[in-house]
C-alpha cells in the first residue's frame, strides 16, 4: 500500500454464515470515504458484500472548488464555503450512522491550489478529520482499481475526467500498469483564454502527450467520471436507449461522434431537462464532448464502457485480500443478497444444480447468469404478489450489480420475472427485449419457468427430491421425483413442468417415480 493511504487501514471481517457452498460471504464493517474533488464533494459508505459493493449512503453536493482556479491559482471562495458545509455534514452524518472508519481525500482543484493545504487545515480544524490530498498518478491508479472492482479481468484503457485533471491508466487482467495524468479538466478549460480554437489545440496536444507516455491502447476505454456519465445520459437521450443505468453502458466510437453533434446543434438547457442533469454540470459537457472525441481519436478504442466505479471504489479494492479480488462480484452480490433476504438461504445452489441439466453445454458466461438467477429466486418474496416480478425485473435490471452487462441484466430480469408469472405481457420486459438476443429470450424463460417449478419441490436440503433429464434432439423431457419429491408435487405443479414443456416445445414429457 502506498504511503499516502497506510492508515487506510484493514477492515474485512469474515462473519461465519452457516450456509453451506456459500463463497466468500465476506461481512463488512461500515466504511466511509469523503472525496473532494474539483467539482463536487461526494461521501459514499460502503456496507454488505466486500467483492460488489453496496451503497449503504451516497451523496453529492456540486460545490465547485476549481471555478477560477486558471486564473487566481486559488479554489473558488463560495467553493470553499459549500465543500466545508457539506464536509461538516457528512462526518456528523457518518457519526451518527457510527462508521468506524471515514477517510477523506482530495484530488486535482486542492493539491494545483496554493491555498490548497490551508484549505485543508481547516476541515480537519472544523471536524477533526484529517484530508489525504492524493497525486495525479496515485489518482490514476486507484480509479484503475476501481474500475478492477466492477470487471475482474478486464484490460484496456481508464479515463478518469475530473473538474481540473484527467488520468490514464492501463490495465490488464486484475493488474495496473502505466499511469499518467494532466491538469486537464472541463473546469480549468472553460476559463481558457483563446476561446473554443485555442481549447481544442490545448486538448489535442495534452493528448498526444498523454498518449505518448502511455502508448498505444486499442482495448476497450473505461470512462470514470461526472462528465462522462452525463454525456452517456445524453447518448441515450440521442439514441432512445430504454434502459438507463449507467455502468456498463457501451458507447460505440461512431456514437461518441453522433453525440458530440448532437450536442452542438441543440440547447443545452433542454437536453439537460431531457436528461436529468444538472445545470452546472451542463456547462461543462460540451467541453467533456470535446475531449472525448480527440481520446477516442488518439486511441481509437474497439469499444467504450462507462463505469459508475472509481476512486472511491479503488480505496476499497486497495484493501481487498487478493483472494476475494478473484472472486466474481456478480455470484457474491447474489449469495450477499441470497443470506439477507430470501426465505431458504442456501436454496439458491440446490435450483441450480436442478435446473442446469436443461442447458445443453452452457458456456461460462451463461452458467453464471443462470446461477445468479437461482441465488436470486427467493429474495423479492415481500412484495406484493400482484408487483413480485415487476420488482424481481428492476431489482435485476436496475440495482448496484458489478461485472454485468446490460443485455445480462435484460436476461436476469426476464428470468426472474418469469420465475413469478407465467406470461409477461404488458410488463417492462416489452420495452427492453431488443437488448438481448431472441435465442437468450428463450432461454431466459425455460430459465424462469423451470425456477418456478423447481421452487415448489424444496422445503429443506435434506435430499434432492427431483431431477430434470432434457434430451434435446428428441425434444424429451423427464422429471424425475423420490418419495419426497412426489408428495410435493401437487396440482400447481404439474401445471408448471406443463408450462415448463411448452417453452422448451418439448414433443413429450414424462414424470418418473423412484423409490
Amino acid at each position: 500500500m502506498v504511503e499516502i493511504l497506510q492508515d487506510f487501514k484493514p477492515f474485512f471481517g469474515i462473519k461465519q454464515t452457516g450456509i453451506p457452498d456459500v463463497g466468500a460471504l465476506h461481512y463488512l464493517q461500515k466504511l466511509g470515504v469523503i472525496d473532494i474533488g474539483s467539482n463536487s464533494v461526494r461521501m459514499v459508505v460502503f456496507d454488505g458484500a466486500a467483492r460488489s459493493p453496496s451503497y449503504f449512503y451516497n451523496e453529492k453536493i456540486l460545490c465547485g472548488l476549481g471555478l477560477g482556479l486558471i486564473s487566481s491559482g486559488k479554489l473558488n471562495e463560495e467553493g470553499k464555503m459549500r465543500a466545508i458545509s457539506a464536509i461538516e455534514r457528512f462526518v456528523s452524518i457518518a457519526e451518527a450512522m457510527e462508521v468506524p472508519q471515514l477517510t477523506l481525500i482530495a484530488t486535482a482543484a486542492v493539491r494545483m491550489a496554493s491555498d490548497g493545504q490551508a484549505f485543508c487545515k481547516e476541515i480537519t480544524k472544523k471536524t477533526k478529520k484529517e484530508v489525504k490530498i492524493i497525486n495525479g498518478l496515485e489518482e490514476a491508479r486507484l480509479s484503475a482499481q476501481g474500475v478492477m472492482l466492477g470487471w475482474p479481468g478486464a484490460y484496456g484503457l481508464i479515463c478518469d475526467l475530473g473538474g481540473s485533471s484527467m488520468e490514464l491508466a492501463e490495465i490488464n487482467r486484475g493488474t495496473v500498469g502505466k499511469c499518467t495524468s494532466s491538469e486537464m479538466g472541463p473546469l480549468i478549460l472553460k476559463d481558457m483564454k483563446g476561446g473554443k480554437k485555442n481549447r481544442k489545440q490545448h486538448i489535442k496536444s495534452t493528448i498526444s502527450e498523454l498518449a505518448a507516455k502511455i502508448g498505444p491502447q486499442h482495448n476497450r476505454l473505461f470512462l470514470v467520471g461526472g462528465a462522462w456519465r452525463a454525456f452517456a445520459k445524453i447518448d441515450m437521450l440521442r439514441r432512445g436507449y430504454p434502459l438507463h443505468v449507467m455502468h456498463e453502458y457501451r458507447i460505440s466510437v461512431n456514437s461518441v461522434r453522433k453525440t458530440a453533434k448532437f450536442i452542438e446543434s441543440n440547447k443545452l438547457d433542454e437536453i439537460r431537462v431531457k436528461c436529468g442533469i444538472t445545470a452546472a454540470r451542463i456547462k461543462l459537457v460540451p467541453i467533456a464532448s470535446e475531449i472525448l472525441t480527440r481520446l477516442v481519436s488518439a486511441f481509437k478504442p474497439k469499444d467504450i464502457a462507462i463505469s459508475s466505479y472509481g476512486i472511491r471504489e479503488g480505496l476499497l479494492y486497495e484493501n481487498m485480500p487478493q483472494e476475494l479480488r478473484d472472486r466474481d462480484p456478480l455470484i457474491e452480490a447474489c449469495y450477499f443478497s441470497e443470506a439477507k433476504d430470501a426465505r431458504i438461504p442456501g436454496s439458491g445452489n440446490r435450483l441450480y444444480k436442478f435446473v442446469l441439466p436443461l442447458f445443453s453445454s452452457p458456456n461460462s458466461d451463461l452458467k453464471r447468469l443462470i446461477h445468479a438467477a437461482c441465488l436470486l429466486h427467493d429474495v423479492s418474496w415481500r412484495a406484493h404478489p400482484d408487483y413480485r416480478a415487476e420488482v424481481c425485473f428492476d431489482n435485476a435490471t436496475r440495482s448496484n450489480l458489478g461485472g454485468l452487462k446490460h443485455s445480462e441484466r435484460i436476461f436476469l430480469g426476464i428470468s426472474l420475472m418469469y420465475r413469478y408469472r407465467n406470461k409477461p405481457a404488458g410488463s417492462q420486459f416489452e420495452k427492453l427485449i431488443y437488448l438481448l438476443e431472441p435465442d437468450l429470450v428463450q432461454k431466459a424463460e425455460i430459465l424462469g419457468k423451470a425456477m418456478r417449478l423447481g421452487a415448489m419441490l424444496w422445503v429443506n436440503d435434506s435430499q434432492q427430491p427431483a431431477y430434470l433429464h432434457w434430451k434435446p434432439r428428441a425434444k424429451n423431457l423427464t422429471l424425475t421425483l423420490n418419495p419426497y419429491g412426489k408428495s410435493l408435487f401437487g396440482e400447481v405443479a404439474e401445471a408448471r413442468y406443463r408450462s415448463l414443456a411448452n417453452s422448451l416445445k418439448a414433443k413429450d414429457y414424462t414424470i418418473k417415480i423412484i423409490k
